[in-house]
C-alpha cells in the first residue's frame, strides 16, 4: 500500500507540529519535479509486503510473510511485524505478535497515533504500539484482505481477489465494547482494489491489481460510494500515496517500478528494478520525501529519497 499509512496530515502541513513537514509554500511545491536522488536496498526481511511510517515516533513497521516460500494466501501462522529505524536498521525483528496472537500474511499497514492496523487474508488487526495489545476483526466474505486506510472516520479495507471494498465502523475498534459494524461497500466492479489512500478532497483513492494481461488503473470513490476512473488501465498496482499538490505515487508489478502520476504527465517512472513492489509508506523530509518501499520477492526494503 499503501501504503498506506497515517501520514495524511503531511499533505496539509499538519505535521509541522512534529517537525516533519516541508517548509516550501504549497504554491511552489510541485510533486512532478521530484526525482530520486538516493536509492538504498536494505536486506534482512522475510517476504515484506508492507511498510508503515510512524511519523511521530520516527520508526517504521514492516509486515513480513515469514516462511521459506512465497505463499501469500496460505494460513501458516508464520507472519510477523518488525520495528525498524528510518535508516533501515532493525530495532526489533518480531515486534508483533507479542501476546500469543497468530499472524499469517500481514499485508497493508495503516498508522494513526499509537494505533496500528494491518490486514491478514480474511480479517484486519488493530494494535496499540505502546502496550502491544491487539484485536482481530473478521471480514465476512473476505478472500485476500489487502490494505487498510482511514477516511471520514471509518476504516476501509480492500480485497483484490474478491473484488470488494469493506467499511469498518468505528475505525478504532481496539477497545470498543460493542462489535464493530462491517459493511461491504461494493463488490464486482472489476477494480480488484489494492492500495487505498484518503485524498485531500475527502474522496478515497484506490489502485487496482490484476494480471499483466488484464491491467487496472487508479480510481476515486466519492459521496454515495460512487467510483470514477482517474487513469487508463496502466498496470498491476499495489501501494498508493497522494502528495500535497495532488500528484500520486504508486507501485506497479507489471513494470517493477515506483512511479508518479498526474493528469498532465500521466505515468512517469521514478525507480525500477523491483521484482515485487508492494505497499510503501512516505516520510516528509525537508523539502522532499523519503519512500520506504518493500520488495516482496527480493525480501528487502528500498529507501528512496526524492528531492527537487
Amino acid at each position: 500500500m499503501v501504503g498506506k499509512t497515517a501520514i495524511r496530515a503531511s499533505l496539509a502541513c499538519a505535521a509541522v507540529a512534529l517537525g516533519a513537514c516541508a517548509m516550501t509554500p504549497a504554491a511552489e511545491w510541485d510533486g512532478a519535479k521530484l526525482r530520486v536522488v538516493s536509492d538504498q536496498a536494505i536486506p534482512g526481511f522475510v517476504f515484506p509486503e508492507s511498510v508503515g511510517c510512524d511519523i511521530a515516533a520516527k520508526v517504521l513497521y514492516v509486515g513480513n510473510f515469514g516462511g521459506t516460500e512465497l505463499k501469500p494466501g496460505e494460513k501458516d501462522g508464520k507472519g510477523f511485524i518488525s520495528k525498524v529505524g528510518l535508516d533501515g536498521k532493525m530495532i526489533e525483528q518480531r515486534f508483533l505478535p507479542a501476546h500469543g496472537e497468530v499472524f499469517n500474511k500481514p499485508k497493508g499497514i495503516w498508522i494513526r497515533g499509537t494505533r496500528l492496523w494491518f490486514t491478514d487474508i480474511d480479517g484486519v488487526w488493530e494494535f496499540d504500539t505502546v502496550t502491544r495489545k491487539g484485536r482481530k476483526l473478521a471480514l465476512p466474505g473476505a478472500q485476500f484482505a489487502n490494505d487498510p486506510a482511514i477516511s471520514g472516520g471509518a476504516l476501509y479495507v480492500s480485497d483484490n481477489r474478491a473484488d470488494k471494498l469493506f467499511r469498518v465502523e468505528p475505525a478504532d475498534f481496539l477497545d470498543a465494547a460493542a462489535e464493530p459494524k462491517v459493511t461491504t461497500v461494493w463488490s464486482g466492479k472489476s477494480i480488484q482494489p489494492n492500495g487505498l489512500y484518503p485524498s485531500r478532497d475527502g474522496s478515497l483513492l484506490m489502485v487496482g491489481f490484476m494480471s499483466p494481461t488484464d491491467p487496472r488503473g487508479i480510481y476515486s470513490m466519492g459521496p454515495g460510494d460512487s467510483v470514477k476512473t482517474l487513469t487508463p488501465m496502466i498496470g498491476q498496482l499495489d501501494g498508493l500515496y497522494e502528495m500535497r499538490d495532488g500528484t500520486l505515487l504508486a507501485t506497479d508489478w507489471k513494470t517493477g517500478s515506483l512511479f508518479r502520476w498526474n493528469a498532465k504527465d500521466g505515468m512517469v517512472q521514478l525507480a525500477a528494478g523491483f521484482k515485487g513492489p508492494a505497499d510503501f509508506c512516505v516520510m516528509p523530509e525537508g523539502d522532499g520525501l523519503t519512500v520506504y518501499a518493500p520488495d516482496l520477492v527480493k525480501s528487502e526494503i528500498r529507501i528512496l529519497k526524492l528531492a527537487f
